[in-house]
């Protein structure tokens, strides 16, 4: 009898211990190299999986979009062929305006840790999440550099400035805010702002945060940035597929959410750490650092909250913004209502 209640119990032990250390294996594509600070950050992410979850987790990586295209990557998981989309959100406005809100709320926030106070504090993960799982989808959080920093050949050191100023810019709501601003947004291919620029088809550019300006030569050409930015700060997110998602076990899931949130923060400290020395450096080459006051980056809001509006197309869209519009109030940003 003792015997076979002791076998019983080994062959439940071995049952529980074998569905415990089923592999977990996530493919999962990101549009950043592994040598880039985001690339750098989402590996160490993946390596902090794998070892806390005593490698019942693993990863197949998948850099610069290896795969599929970028903007392919989310339908890309959806459909099986990935698992996993560490893309931007910004990239499925196609599907619903309300990712963009998401992906980017331009003007919205000064800071990676507002929007995060957003996401986490303000009600945007649960509101997110409705979205994301309506398309088979499972947010699991943001990561964020840095805020992105324009580069000009004339000043842009407030909101005048930006009157008559033909600069190149992405296609997409950021259009509207700065035609809100009086600018002239030119869209066109990052290849062609370089040959603009010293043409003078344009007189600047949005591209990416300083540092990324600063490596790729903008400012040999361009001698005015702004910095911190003030009128985007890309939020890349990470998203899984829901039915693998919800086929792993929940200190599984736990695992990648609480590694999600550390790799996030870290980034924003990496990339707050990059731009500021990237700023020294063009201080000390010449380049002239403007910095906008809190006076002309509440004009800006102004501007970016009346094209949000003008975007939005859905009823998932408008709650998200009247959302954002009501943490800016409880944070001080703005009395938008």
């Amino acid at each position: 009898m003792i015997r076979s209640l002791l076998a019983g119990a080994a062959l439940a032990s071995f049952v529980v211990s074998g569905a415990l250390a089923q592999d977990v294996t996530l493919r999962i594509q990101t549009h950043h190299s592994p040598e880039s600070i985001s690339g750098q950050a989402i590996g160490q992410f993946y390596d902090d999986i794998e070892v806390m979850s005593g490698g019942r987790i693993a990863v197949e990586p998948f850099y610069a979009s290896a795969v599929v295209k970028s903007t392919e990557t989310f339908d890309a998981s959806i459909n099986g062929i990935l698992d996993g989309d560490m893309t931007s959100g910004a990239y499925q406005t196609g599907k619903d305006t309300a990712f963009q809100f998401i992906g980017d709320p331009m003007g919205g926030y000064d800071t990676p840790w507002q929007m995060y106070a957003w996401l986490y504090e303000g009600g945007g993960l649960e509101a997110a999440q409705k979205l994301y799982n309506d398309l088979g989808m499972q947010l699991i959080g943001w990561h964020i550099a840095a805020p992105e920093s324009l580069a000009s050949t004339t000043s842009i050191g407030n909101p005048e400035d930006l009157k008559g100023w033909k600069f190149r810019s992405p296609p997409g709501m950021e259009t509207q805010i700065f035609a809100n601003m009086g600018a002239s947004p030119i869209v066109m291919d990052f290849t062609e702002v370089f040959t603009s620029l010293e043409s003078g088809i344009i007189s600047g550019a949005d591209m990416s945060n300083l540092a990324v300006n600063k490596s790729s030569g903008l400012y040999d050409i361009a001698k005015y940035a702004s910095f911190p930015g003030f009128h985007s700060m890309p939020a890349d997110h990470f998203a899984i597929n829901k039915s693998v998602w919800d086929g792993m076990p929940e200190d599984l899931q736990r695992i990648i959410e609480v590694a999600m949130q550390k790799m996030s923060f870290r980034l924003s400290l990496s990339g707050s750490v990059a731009t500021q020395k990237a700023a020294q450096e063009l201080a000390a080459e010449g380049v002239t650092i403007q910095d906008w006051s809190p006076e002309d980056r509440a004009i800006f809001r102004e501007a970016s909250l009346k094209a949000w509006d003008q975007f939005a197309d859905s009823d998932a869209a408008r709650e998200l913004i009247q959302m954002h519009k009501d943490f800016q109030k409880t944070i001080g940003l703005t009395n938008a209502q």
